[in-house]
């Protein structure tokens, strides 16, 4: 089932999107060479409650496993929905940071990929590219158009630079939950296809291999690494579609 938000609750969004927009802004210079990706789990958890939201990811997932962090940071080969540890950055990581905040009751979801230090050119280019196809994707969200434009707009760019485009992990609508209806695939598949309309609220967050596309889970259940154990990027918004616009809400 699809929510569709009337103008008073993509207000609401916006306004938890916008605060989350400000999180990584503030968030970007700290990663740095050293710093234990704990250390900043802790900094953004505390950011979060004390500008009044609370993460959105801390607790989520089952309940014999939730997920233990505001923020997913993934690092190299890992793709999506890495836990903070004790693990120090270094010069050279291509890290993936993924984060939620929920304010007066309104989600908001995004994701940037940084360089520590002075990263490979090839690293360096997939994350450019990761980068270009999530706004290629968001060129393609328009209201009247079908949802798997998206994915196709993902996929024909990042299949220009023989990347892989992981298929079994995808974006989503997004807003009074987590996660909500539509999926949306970064690359075309079968299955709903829907018409994009005003009031739809959708998370875009192309994730792109260096190698394949294809991907494993390790054992703590949450890690989601590059089969080939080549390394990985991902970048995520939250969009609103209107119906004669689309507006980046996870922007300042």
């Amino acid at each position: 089932m699809i929510y569709y938000k009337n103008t008073r609750q993509i207000d609401g969004i916006r306004k938890s999107c916008k605060l989350l927009a400000a999180l990584y802004k503030e968030m970007g210079p700290l990663l740095q060479s050293g710093l234990e990706t704990i250390e900043l789990d802790r900094w953004a958890c505390d950011w979060i409650k004390k500008a009044g939201g609370a993460p959105a990811f801390l607790g989520y997932g089952p309940k014999h496993n939730p997920f233990p962090g505001a923020l997913c940071i993934s690092i190299n080969e890992e793709v999506i929905h890495g836990i903070p540890s004790k693990r120090k950055l270094r010069d050279g990581d291509l890290v993936g940071i993924d984060s939620g905040i929920v304010l007066d009751g309104f989600f908001s979801d995004k994701s940037e990929t940084y360089e520590i230090g002075r990263v490979s050119e090839e690293a360096s280019q997939l994350n450019k590219v990761t980068r270009e196809c999530l706004y290629k994707g968001i060129a393609a969200a328009k209201a009247g158009d079908r949802l798997h434009k998206i994915g196709s707009a993902v996929e024909s760019h990042a299949k220009a630079f023989h990347y892989g485009v992981v298929s079994q992990f995808c974006g989503h609508g997004v807003g009074f939950y987590v996660h909500e209806d539509p999926s949306v695939s970064n690359c075309p598949r079968e299955g709903p296809n829907p018409r994009m309309r005003g009031g739809m609220v959708l998370a875009i967050e192309p994730m792109i291999n260096l190698g394949s596309g294809d991907v494993e889970i390790l054992d703590d259940e949450w890690t989601v690494v590059t089969a080939d154990r080549k390394i990985s990027a991902h970048w995520e918004h939250t969009i609103a579609i209107f119906d004669d616009h689309t507006e980046i809400l996870t922007e300042i």
